[in-house]
């Protein structure tokens, strides 16, 4: 290998995975929820927050809604 590169003739371009990168997120979960997936990710071999983001994007793919009815007490 040589010791030194040239690369000022390289040409630029764009990443074709910046659309799939992941953003950093701070959230506030519940700790049975946090306990749950690790619960499964123990199981799984598949860390934590990647099951979160896969359960999450099932969601999407699937166009789940959420059925927020707060029940009121007679």
């Amino acid at each position: 290998m040589k010791k030194e590169y040239d690369l000022s003739k390289m040409k630029s371009r764009k990443n074709p995975y910046a659309s799939k990168l992941k953003k950093p997120v701070t959230m506030r979960l519940g700790e049975d929820v946090i306990n749950y997936f690790k619960s499964m990710a123990e199981d799984s071999g598949v860390p934590y927050q990647s099951l979160i983001n896969l359960y999450l994007r099932d969601c999407i793919s699937q166009h789940r809604k959420v059925d927020i009815s707060w029940h009121q007490k007679p």
